[in-house]
């Protein structure tokens, strides 16, 4: 008989929404990021979890690197404070690593590593958190999905097939009989690139319709397409998000998608 997995009590927490890709590189902590600040420009209470152990990133998008979440103890227990930013309440294992240390853990101190961050912080009251997994379909993502209440899965692609093939090994995680998280829908990156000074044109430099493609065979909408973009990339680099650049189609795409997760919940 297999021993019952306990589950990470996150009684303040709403709704959990996990950003999953199968491959690094498609754009998934970005998306998460705008997203999450998207979400708190709607007026929604957020929480933010950078998932990814061996690679965090999400405090270099925020401009909180040198940030370190204080301690207070909370009903007996020390609790960290997430760092503000934006209206997000955000929680790495990146404030507690420097930028040139690499971690060189195996599976299960991984795993832990995420069940303090989720556990071992005082949240608040919280509308909605995201977690940006890792890519892949490794340890953190099995704990996720085994020791937490998950409402929903985002999968995050770009179009051309090689990102749909990792996209999908993903998605077949998440919908397995054993696991049952609903997916909310798919999320194509990288759609398009238009030259700034032709605003009309669209050259499809990755391949055209995978993200539809994917969300057919997934059963699942497509939440949103967002075209390339240098500045959002220049913006993410300078711990800027969408909404400190003048793109109105890219602050759209994330207007809607927070419209839709809005809806979801």
């Amino acid at each position: 008989m297999s021993q019952e997995i306990e589950k990470i009590k996150l009684e303040n927490i709403k709704h959990v929404f996990v950003i999953a890709s199968g491959k690094g590189g498609v754009g998934k902590s970005t998306v998460a990021a705008n997203l999450a600040i998207s979400l708190a420009r709607n007026g929604m209470s957020v929480a933010l979890v950078d998932a990814d152990i061996y690679g965090p990133s999400i405090p270099r998008m925020f401009g909180i690197e040198d940030e370190k979440p204080g301690v207070e103890v909370v009903g007996g227990k020390e609790l960290m404070q997430p760092i503000l930013k934006f209206g997000v309440k955000i929680m790495s294992i990146g404030f507690f690593v420097t930028r040139s240390q690499s971690l060189i853990w195996r599976g299960p101190m991984a795993s832990n590593a995420i069940t303090q961050l989720l556990d071992n912080t005082e949240w608040g009251d919280i509308d909605v958190m995201l977690i940006d997994l890792p890519p892949g379909t490794g340890d953190i993502l099995i704990t996720a999905v085994q020791k937490l209440k998950i409402d929903g899965a985002i999968i995050v692609t770009t179009p051309q097939e090689i990102a749909l093939n990792d996209a999908r090994k993903a998605a077949s995680m998440f919908i397995n009989e054993n696991i049952q998280v609903p997916l909310v829908g798919v999320i194509e990156n990288m759609s398009w690139f238009t030259p700034e000074k032709h605003p009309d044109e669209k050259y499809f430099v990755f391949g055209k319709g995978g993200g539809e493609k994917l969300a057919g065979e997934l059963k699942a909408p497509v939440l949103g397409q967002i075209p390339l973009v240098l500045e959002v990339g220049q913006a993410a680099e300078k711990g800027l998000s969408v909404y400190n650049q003048n793109n109105k189609t890219v602050i759209e795409v994330f207007d809607n998608l927070a419209g839709a997760l809005i809806n979801a919940v």
